[in-house]
């Protein structure tokens, strides 16, 4: 049974830069050909796709979030991590790190982040 959970501050000032981190345990981020995904959901609003890394360490971005996304990984902690820059009070949302790359089939449960000053 893959268990993903993620981690991070809930609350980053406007500007600064947003970082979270996605455990993986119950299979490793490297298996041949899954791929792990953010995802965010806003108050009131849809889930957004924020980027995905593959299986091979390929990234993949969303064109909306491109410029201030960046995904890495840790292979030997079988983590995979986020960073958003320069956020503002809009990058409030629940943040989501799942298995897949348009379909998840594993997901975090979840973590809030506060963009508040």
């Amino acid at each position: 049974q893959v268990q993903l959970q993620e981690s991070g501050p809930g609350l980053v000032k406007p500007s600064q830069t947003l970082s979270l981190t996605c455990t993986v345990s119950g299979g490793s981020i490297t298996t041949n050909y899954y791929y792990w995904s953010w995802i965010r959901q806003a108050p009131g609003k849809g889930l957004e796709w924020m980027g995905a890394i593959a299986y091979s360490g390929s990234l993949y971005d969303s064109p909306s979030l491109k410029s201030r996304t960046s995904i890495s990984r840790d292979t030997a902690k079988n983590q995979f991590t986020l960073q958003l820059s320069s956020v503002t009070p809009e990058d409030t949302a629940v943040y989501y790190c799942a298995r897949g790359h348009s379909a998840m089939d594993y997901w975090g449960t979840g973590t809030l982040v506060t963009v508040s000053s």
